[in-house]
């Protein structure tokens, strides 16, 4: 059964990492194949905590995505985009710090990929109104998704594996992340003029015609929006207090979800346009996956000679998952990797005795996972949606020229990640 799992995960992976088949193809054929030979059964897919289907995961996205759905028909990223683009003046290089900016602020509240979805299209819109390319801004506007993303429990969907894996909470994530990916962003930001050189050139009078947009007739509809906030403030607050609370982010998400619905009194269609559903299902395929191999004890074999290699030393075990993690992140999609290791730290983790030092395993696996995404242009869900839209705006963006700018982004993220880990949890 150990060898069945493992070629069935392998091969799975092979066709995700290569997008030889779509992923959610490659993800449910595998657990298909592993529950019709009798790997896992309905017990553990669906019922067990430690090789089933997440699905604290499945119903945090869910929740999100629905009041996602629903607030994106007020028009409040587009309004916000076009007012930071007039708010620089119509200059090239402060309209991309904004809306750098704005993209990775944003990312932290709202998963990644939904946060490029509503702003790459206005990029393009700005972009074309300053007659430059929109490549740099798109390309500046994901490597700082991934970035924003990471300092929140729902900013990534990697971060929502670990945090349902580890135990970790919203406010966990704002104590040990958010510290270090304002560092990052503040890094990033300054590099840009160096990273993007030579594209920052505008026509005046082009620039001229976009300080003449108005954005406040960007936002469609006021009345959504108010009730949109009101009910996301409400959420945000259950997700910073749900241990107090004592209700778990999926609950607080789907109920935030529930009552936006119910007031607004919108039709199904209207918002459940929203829900990625082809996300939802890979996760549920990978989940199955992943647990065939706990199952079958290759996760603990994985941890046993983790432990071996590191030996015993907790600092050379979370550097090396640092490194690990950002390679093999920028290699494959950072989702399918992080639902891999998280059972093999968790084993990690469990033979340290020093809870600080314990924790720190988590935390640079989330660093090394999130960061790594940036290095290609399949490193993370976000990238490839980026790529999919700049190709039918006809302003494609090629492999090798998006893994140019992210692999040196992502080195420069991980070489400061590395002693904030080693200063906050060692020194």
């Amino acid at each position: 059964m150990i060898a069945v799992a493992v070629t069935v995960f392998v091969v799975a992976y092979i066709l995700i990492a290569t997008e030889k088949v779509h992923r959610l193809i490659a993800a449910l054929g595998g657990a298909a194949v592993l529950m019709a030979i009798g790997v896992v059964g309905s017990q553990d897919a669906f019922y067990s905590h430690d090789t089933g289907i997440d699905w604290d995961v499945i119903f945090l996205l869910l929740g999100m995505m629905i009041i996602v759905g629903v607030l994106r028909r007020t028009g409040v990223f587009e309004y916000v985009a076009i007012w930071a683009a007039k708010r620089a003046g119509g200059s090239p290089l402060r309209v991309m710090i904004l809306l750098v900016l704005i993209t990775a602020i944003a990312s932290a509240f709202l998963d990644n990929v939904t946060t490029v979805l509503l702003i790459a299209p206005v990029t393009l819109l700005v972009c074309d109104r300053l007659g430059i390319s929109p490549i740099p801004f798109l390309i500046a506007e994901v490597l700082a998704s991934n970035i924003g993303g990471a300092a929140t429990l729902i900013g990534d969907p990697p971060n929502i594996i670990i945090g349902s894996r580890a135990g970790l909470s919203f406010n966990d994530f704002l104590a040990h992340m958010t510290p270090i990916i304002a560092v990052e962003l503040i890094v990033f930001t300054l590099i840009l003029p160096l990273l993007f050189r030579g594209s920052f050139t505008a026509d005046p009078d082009r620039v001229a015609s976009v300080m003449a947009l108005n954005e406040r007739e960007a936002i469609r509809d006021t009345r959504l929006l108010v009730k949109c906030g009101a009910v996301l403030l409400v959420v945000f607050v259950g997700f910073v207090g749900h241990s107090a609370f004592h209700i778990e982010p999926s609950v607080v998400a789907l109920l935030g979800a529930g009552v936006l619905v119910l007031i607004t009194n919108l039709r199904p269609r209207d918002f459940m346009g929203g829900v990625e559903w082809e996300t939802l299902l890979f996760f549920a395929g990978l989940f199955i996956m992943v647990g065939a191999l706990v199952k079958t004890g290759v996760i603990g074999t994985l941890a046993t000679w983790a432990a071996d290699a590191t030996g015993g030393d907790a600092l050379v075990a979370v550097m090396l998952i640092l490194g690990v993690s950002a390679l093999l992140s920028g290699v494959i999609d950072n989702i399918p990797y992080v639902a891999t290791m998280s059972p093999l730290v968790h084993q990690l983790a469990a033979g340290i005795s020093d809870p600080t030092h314990s924790q720190a395993l988590w935390w640079s696996l989330a660093l090394g996972a999130d960061l790594g995404g940036n290095m290609t242009a399949v490193g993370a869900s976000a990238n490839v949606v980026v790529l999919g839209i700049a190709a039918r705006a006809g302003s494609p963006i090629s492999f090798w020229e998006f893994t140019k700018k992210g692999s040196i982004v992502t080195v420069i993220t991980i070489a400061v990640a590395a002693p904030y880990l080693w200063w906050r949890y060692f020194a």
